[in-house]
């Protein structure tokens, strides 16, 4: 059953789906689409084209699907789409895309985003996340899946986070975080793999193991990038196929680090 609050308005145009409850003072556009389940607290506001899928829970407060905060927005119908099960706690801001990335920002599923987080256009947040509170996204950052920021963690524009990665609270991200990887400081730096949390995701002692080598071979010994990468490569194809499973997200996020990464 759909529960809409008499002051909260809806344009006509919108699609909002069965079993939706939409809070007081909440205002939702044209261009919006919600899916079944979704919950919408009081004084949200959801605009742009923007489509977020089910069982959503925006507390109150939000400003979700607004224009970039970019100079070069000339008015483009670009998207913002929000997958399922999502937590938004209240004051986050998620903004649409731009023309001049692929016109769309995109969260998965399953992410926790906590207060007066912010994520800017043309970004993509995978799913299992966690932003905390306040974290801030510059404009065309990435996000690996089960990647944790911590309270006031600052991300350069086009800088990607790697999957299982964690970064400390007022963590400053100016290059790529590898996946598996902890930071922090200002401007950050590497300080061990995320172990606790791989052991929460089922990684075998093989697999962490092999990962805290890993990050032995490209953090501490004395290689060049490239050195370390080709050394790497050459451990994957000699290690069993759980741990080399567990290798392989890292070896590509290092072929494609575009801002080089964190050191």
């Amino acid at each position: 059953m759909t529960i809409i609050h008499p002051s909260a308005i809806i344009d006509p145009r919108a699609e909002v789906a069965e079993d939706v409850s939409v809070g007081p003072f909440t205002v939702i556009g044209p261009n919006v689409r919600i899916g079944a389940g979704t919950s919408i607290g009081a004084h949200c506001t959801f605009d742009g084209h923007t489509v977020v899928g089910r069982h959503n829970r925006f507390i109150g407060f939000c400003s979700i699907g607004a224009i970039p905060q970019d100079k070069k927005y000339r008015g483009e119908p670009t998207r913002l789409e929000i997958g399922d099960g999502n937590t938004v706690r209240e004051f986050v801001t998620i903004h649409t895309g731009t023309v001049q990335d692929e016109s769309l920002t995109r969260v998965g599923d399953d992410n926790w985003i906590m207060t007066y987080a912010h994520i800017a256009h043309d970004c993509r947040v995978g799913s299992h996340t966690v932003l905390s509170s306040s974290a801030q996204l510059a404009g065309h950052v990435h996000v690996g899946d089960h990647a944790i920021l911590g309270g006031f963690t600052g991300v350069h524009q086009f800088v990607k986070i790697g999957a299982h990665s964690m970064t400390a609270g007022q963590a400053l991200l100016l290059q790529d975080v590898p996946p598996y990887v902890t930071a922090a400081g200002s401007p950050a730096h590497a300080a061990g793999i995320n172990a606790e949390g791989l052991k929460r995701r089922g990684f075998s002692a093989e697999a962490i193991r092999a990962l805290r080598q890993a990050y032995k071979t490209l953090y501490r010994s004395g290689l060049t990038l490239a050195e370390a990468l080709a050394r790497l490569e050459a451990d994957e194809k000699t290690a069993e196929p759980d741990t080399a499973a567990a290798l392989r997200p890292l070896l590509e996020f290092l072929r494609q680090a575009s801002r080089g990464i964190i050191r």
